[in-house]
């Protein structure tokens, strides 16, 4: 039996000079020369290239690099030498043995060339093939990392609510419907009626990031059926301020960490600069964002009191213009384009406590303070023509003596998409779901 030493990472092979090690990866070129054979492996943390003299009859890392394909995956085992004519990082490894662990077919499906829907039906090997694309799940990782700290610091408790619900949430549309042991469920469009009564169990703040469903038909660059929402819900607030402080603080805590972490490599990889936002951000209402609108030409009669993407682009624009920064909440949205669950003030009962963060004009967060009265929200639902019989589980949690609270749901997609200038939620995603795609 051959004894196989440790995997020793391309990355950290500096601190091996002199060495017999192990390096894992793919083969990422080929070139066999008459006298000498060199191959470039690839892990995820770099290449290295394998430099083997030929030897003639009986050599088998001769025998065994000539078999050699481009993607196979291989296991390289040999001292690692200093070599400064390498251009790969000034190393080398002299192999004493080369393993083929498993060979890759002679002609990949894609390549640099293919466009993007033909890549992702070959999703595993693009992301292997493109280091934006490992660079990106890195980044996702990192991000996530920062908002969990953020949270944590802040005292949340960390949920995981179901995604298969009994009854359609809110108004019933956009829900997946499934087959449940011969009666139906439905792919929860949202943890937010969960969230709530986590918050009425006692749970001060609560905190998700899992799946969200939406059987929406759309085709655009920012919309996909199942993403990752980031959900949080805060306990005994003052106001919907108290959920917009938390937000960006947790944004800017997160993409401090991404600037620290991958600054230098996102700017070397995607061209883009990862700017910490400073706090507070602007808060423009609803009717002040008419009007400066209108003063754009934006026709705003037409989105009936909400924006459309190029009302959000122009606001954006606008408000970068004015005050330098990247991110705005747009608040007080009328009652008519918000759900039946958000607050109203008592003064104003036609507009709502809710917000949304755009960034770069472009939606990434709806919250709000929610209405924690329950002859309150039986009214508002009833408004809105709503069957309480169906909202009966939810209601009951605001009978036996809920704190006012509120929250705010973010696409994790949308913000990897903004802050890496990718061109779609497509990239932004391991492996997409939309109206056309449910493969691989």
């Amino acid at each position: 039996m051959i004894h196989t030493m440790s995997r020793v990472l391309v990355a950290e092979l500096r601190q091996h000079v002199g060495d017999t090690v192990s390096v894992c990866g793919w083969v990422n070129t080929l070139r066999l020369q008459r006298r000498m054979q060199f191959l470039v492996v690839r892990d995820h943390t770099g290449l290295v290239q394998v430099t083997h003299r030929r030897a003639g009859a009986g050599d088998a890392i001769e025998a065994a690099l000539e078999t050699l394909t481009a993607e196979s995956a291989v296991r390289i085992t040999g001292s690692v030498v200093d070599n400064p004519i390498v251009k790969l990082g000034g190393l080398e490894v002299v192999p004493d043995r080369v393993e083929v662990l498993n060979k890759a077919e002679a002609s990949l499906p894609i390549d640099e060339h293919t466009g993007l829907d033909h890549r992702l039906d070959w999703r595993f090997l693009d992301v292997r093939l493109r280091p934006q694309a490992q660079l990106l799940f890195a980044v996702q990782t990192t991000f996530e990392q920062g908002l969990r700290e953020y949270a944590y610091g802040q005292g949340c408790t960390e949920m995981h609510t179901p995604k298969l619900m009994g009854t359609a949430s809110e108004s019933g549309a956009e829900v997946f419907e499934v087959g449940y042991f011969g009666r139906s469920a439905y792919l929860a469009q949202s943890p937010q009626f969960y969230k709530q009564m986590a918050i009425a169990a006692g749970i001060d703040r609560v905190f998700e990031i899992g799946p969200v469903f939406r059987a929406e038909p759309s085709f655009t660059s920012r919309h996909a059926t199942e993403f990752t929402g980031v959900d949080v819900e805060l306990a005994w607030i003052t106001d919907v301020e108290d959920v917009m402080r938390f937000e960006e603080r947790m944004l800017a805590h997160g993409l401090a960490k991404v600037a620290e972490r991958h600054g230098e490599a996102i700017r070397a990889v995607f061209g883009v600069e990862v700017q910490v936002p400073v706090v507070p951000f602007p808060r423009v209402a609803m009717a002040k964002a008419q009007e400066i609108l209108r003063g754009t030409g934006w026709a705003p009669e037409a989105a009936k009191g909400d924006l459309d993407p190029e009302g959000e682009r122009r606001l954006a624009a606008h408000i970068r213009g004015t005050t330098g920064h990247e991110f705005a909440f747009i608040t007080h949205y009328p009652t008519s384009v918000r759900p039946f669950y958000h607050m109203r003030p008592a003064h104003q009962p036609d507009v709502t406590l809710s917000f949304d963060l755009l960034w770069k004009g472009l939606e990434i967060t709806t919250g709000a303070q929610r209405e924690h009265r329950y002859e309150v929200l039986v009214k508002q639902a009833a408004e809105k023509g709503m069957s309480t019989e169906a909202l009966q589980d939810y209601l009951n949690a605001f009978r036996y003596g809920c704190p006012p609270h509120g929250g705010l749901g973010m696409g994790l997609g949308r913000v990897l998409m903004l802050m890496l200038g990718l061109d779609s939620i497509r990239e932004a995603t391991f492996l997409f779901r939309g109206p056309n795609r449910l493969t691989p």
